[in-house]
């Protein structure tokens, strides 16, 4: 496999706690706990999770909107943590983002045009920026001579979106940090933008990182999914298998909530009890053990080691982060290997 053009290792993001006249730090919020992730060129990874464990957090943190407290993010094999001045300028021009809510993203006293300009201006791109912005418009099937001129309340909430993504678009990024770009639109609108994206990756071989709750959109859109749980990811695999298939208890539970396909299909709801812990004090161990409704299966093991990512042998490109998941692939394991001996 080729080398992922993004690269997070142990990637950690604590907002520090404080207190008092002097203002000192007397605890941190954990929003993201030693994440790592690979993302090949041309794929769309989605990122699931429930709100605040730290998905948007992560995204914001991948092009340094805010400054990562540990950890390293490579970008096409430079680091983005080390650079500085105009390689960092570069590399966010590489890597863009586009916000969950336009309304507030939008800047209320600059017209479609400006806002589309403003990229251009930043970067010293104003080369047929004038033709530029209409190509772009036409792109997002908006009419140039009617919403160059328009403001954002004048547009609806679907086209708000389309100005979103044409803003990240002008600048002809190689990645994209989407953070909910469905979630405030009704789903005939959601399709558009659904189809949209699917025919921008394949024409400018664009590469995404898909922050969202809404499971039915990541399984349409996304190649691969990672699962996210008090700012670590706790599943990870292709978008299909982990689907069909999930493995972590909290996966699980949380794709349970989803309306199966096939009304035949039989499936257990699986009932999460009480509320996501603490960032701020994470439990010992498993972070997820005092919700989990498997943890009588493991133990004592739950409630003190805190597992790591573990590929099944016999699942490509599988990794999840339980107790009870590392058991099983031992025995895979060693039940591979008795049968390759005997044979």
């Amino acid at each position: 496999m080729s080398e992922p053009i993004l690269q997070i290792r142990d990637l950690q993001k604590h907002f520090p706690i404080r207190e008092g006249l002097l203002k000192r730090q007397v605890n941190s919020v954990k929003a993201v706990d030693g994440v790592d992730l690979d993302i090949q060129q041309g794929e769309a990874v989605g990122l699931v999770g429930e709100s605040g464990c730290g998905k948007t957090t992560l995204g914001k943190t991948i092009l340094r909107l805010i400054e990562p407290t540990d950890g390293s993010i490579r970008f096409d094999g430079e680091s983005v943590v080390d650079a500085d001045g105009p390689r960092l300028n570069e590399l966010r021009r590489r890597v863009q983002m586009v916000y969950q809510d336009p309304d507030s993203s939008l800047n209320p006293r600059r017209t479609v045009r400006k806002t589309l300009l403003e990229p251009l201006k930043i970067h010293d791109r104003m080369d047929d920026a004038e033709e530029r912005v209409d190509r772009m418009l036409r792109r997002m099937d908006l009419d140039p001579s009617t919403y160059r001129s328009r403001f954002p309340h004048e547009l609806s909430g679907g086209q708000r979106q389309r100005i979103g993504l044409a803003r990240a678009l002008m600048l002809e990024p190689d990645f994209l940090v989407l953070d909910e770009p469905t979630s405030a639109l009704d789903v005939s609108v959601q399709a558009r933008i659904l189809q949209l994206l699917q025919d921008l990756q394949s024409e400018m071989g664009l590469t995404f990182l898909f922050i969202s709750h809404d499971l039915s959109v990541v399984n349409y859109l996304c190649d691969r999914t990672a699962v996210m749980y008090l700012g670590e990811i706790v599943e990870r695999g292709p978008t299909e298998d982990v689907f069909a298939e999930p493995q972590h208890p909290y996966t699980q539970a949380l794709f349970s909530s989803l309306h199966p396909v096939d009304p035949d299909d039989e499936r257990t709801r699986v009932e999460l009890e009480g509320e996501p812990p603490s960032p701020i004090d994470p439990p010992s161990g498993c972070s997820f053990h005092p919700r989990c409704h498997r943890q009588d299966e493991v133990g004592s093991q739950c409630l003190n080691e805190d597992p790591a990512l573990v590929e099944r042998p016999d699942a490509d490109d599988r990794e999840v982060a339980c107790h009870l998941y590392e058991a099983e692939s031992t025995a895979t394991a060693s039940t591979a290997q008795a049968e390759s001996g005997s044979d």
